[in-house]
């Protein structure tokens, strides 16, 4: 069964569409075949039900497809018995049982339904981008139109663009992006000296040094701590002061850790002391030292690990220590000789012999005199080391491809679109309507009932020309006495079907 305007139609045998209706076995019917007119598309689709039929039916004939007095046919349930006849050229197939044909109908429409679901989501934005453009019609008719075609293909190119930078953006934000900042750090210290007993102070004489730091021109909301730039922080005092237990101060990030301002540390004493600060910066992701031979080769010392492979690859390239036959192997030079230790190594086998030739960064010296003397108090000495931050376009790059404003924006827009698009086509149909009525209204409505005649037909699940068969001229045709020889040998055989059936046996 196929689907016209949402109503079925009969395009081969029910029962089987492989069979050729020119040797079928059973009685065939013996209306005249549908002009091509009939088959013509018809526009808007609807999933509709099949209308009943019009037409009564005679008593004692078996149930038809609403076929109209005098396009006579029947179906023959079981084997047919008998050679067949030859069917009449453009003859259509036998009419199927009632419930066959409602059962196969319902089996189309949920076959229909699901690819209708599985092809939805795929289609609808083929059908968005096909919407929006005029047809060729209305432009020539408006030659106007040009001008938002001209519009419509800007909009292709531009959201191309679109999409290919967001790509981009996608995969820039993967990687980590920074720029370097410089990092002041104010290193000052305060002496309190001791008082004699009986006076509400301190005993004995100490001081306190202080730890802080901020970035320079930080154009940021959000002030970093001065602790979320290092991982860890040691001073060591003099040793011969303070022993050998007491002498280091030392903070480690954790975990749990939470950021601070600064540090201080205080301590007796009332003598200059001398300190050395070891700062630990915090990379990310994480840095590492090369060895100093293959520092020296790749011209990297500090880096991270994905740049030092890259720097890596372009050694193996540029000298081609690339294998030219087993391409997973590098054969190495003097130089990789030295540092690796062997002739040839796979490709798999660089990340492990590269883990022993890495090393932690350096940390950061900085050498301090802590003052006692009352006349040179609170003196701070300032260094400045460079940082790496992120970078503030990596937030706009994540608030950009965040965003759905814009797109609930456009979504809105190309909706309006689509519905002026329509609106137009349907005032144009409108339009050639009415003009085609104006310009020969005896030929329109003539062509309007024809059309008019073929929606009936297909309405009411009928084949043929009504107009033609209630003339007395369409009986007396050849054809007319091999139709009623094939219908009265169809019955018969129907008849005989039954009585076996009956009797349960078998009449020969």
């Amino acid at each position: 069964m196929a689907s016209r305007g949402g109503y079925p139609i009969a395009t081969g045998s029910p029962m089987n569409p492989n069979i050729n209706p020119m040797t079928a076995g059973h009685g065939g019917g013996v209306r005249m075949p549908p002009p091509p007119s009939a088959m013509q598309q018809n526009s808007g689709f609807r999933a509709m039900s099949n209308a009943a039929s019009q037409y009564h039916q005679r008593p004692g004939m078996p149930p038809t497809r609403g076929v109209p007095m005098g396009a006579m046919g029947g179906p023959v349930p079981g084997p047919s018995y008998g050679s067949s006849l030859p069917m009449r050229s453009g003859m259509p197939p036998a009419a199927m049982d009632p419930a066959r044909k409602r059962f196969l109908q319902q089996q189309q429409q949920q076959q229909q339904q699901q690819q209708g679901l599985s092809g939805q989501r795929r289609g609808v934005k083929r059908r968005k981008m096909a919407d929006k453009v005029l047809p060729q019609r209305i432009r020539d008719l408006v030659p106007e139109s040009q001008a938002y075609m001209d519009l419509l293909a800007f909009e292709r190119k531009l959201d191309q663009t679109i999409a290919r930078k967001r790509m981009e953006i996608q995969e820039a934000i993967k990687k980590p992006i920074t720029q370097k900042r410089k990092l002041r750090i104010y290193i000052s210290n305060t002496y309190t000296p001791g008082k004699p007993e009986g006076e509400e102070a301190e005993k004995v004489a100490s001081w306190e040094l202080r730890v802080e730091g901020k970035l320079l021109e930080d154009p940021g909301k959000q002030k970093r701590k001065f602790s979320s730039f290092f991982k860890s922080l040691v001073i060591e005092l003099d040793k011969e002061l303070y022993g050998p237990d007491n002498h280091l101060v030392e903070w480690h990030r954790m975990p749990t850790t939470q950021e601070t301002d600064g540090f201080q540390v205080k301590r007796p004493g009332d003598v200059n002391v001398k300190c050395t600060l070891l700062l630990m910066l915090d990379h990310q992701p994480p840095q590492y030292k090369l060895d100093p031979r293959l520092a020296r080769l790749l011209g990297v010392h500090t880096q991270t690990r994905a740049s030092i492979m890259q720097a890596l690859w372009l050694y193996i390239k540029n000298n081609k220590l690339q294998d030219s036959h087993e391409k997973e192997y590098i054969n190495c030079n003097r130089y990789f000789r030295q540092i690796f230790g062997c002739t040839r190594m796979r490709f798999s086998e660089i990340p492990m012999k590269l883990a022993g030739l890495l090393q932690h960064p350096d940390p950061i010296v900085i050498n301090h005199v802590i003052s006692v003397d009352p006349n040179d108090q609170k003196k701070t000495a300032c260094y400045d080391i460079d940082v790496e931050v992120d970078d503030p376009l990596k937030g706009q790059m994540n608030s950009f491809l965040s965003s759905t404003t814009n797109q609930q924006e456009i979504a809105a827009l190309e909706m309006k679109i689509h519905e002026t698009i329509e609106s137009i086509n349907q005032l144009k149909t409108q339009r050639d309507f009415m003009l085609s009525f104006s310009n020969n209204p005896q030929e329109f409505i003539q062509d309007w009932l024809k059309s008019q005649c073929r929606d009936l037909k297909l309405m009411t699940d009928t084949a043929g020309n009504p107009e033609e068969e209630r003339r007395t001229e369409f009986y007396q045709a050849p054809w007319v006495p091999e139709a009623v020889g094939r219908y009265i040998f169809s019955k018969v055989q129907q008849r005989r079907q039954e009585l076996e059936q009956v009797l349960g046996i078998r009449l020969t």
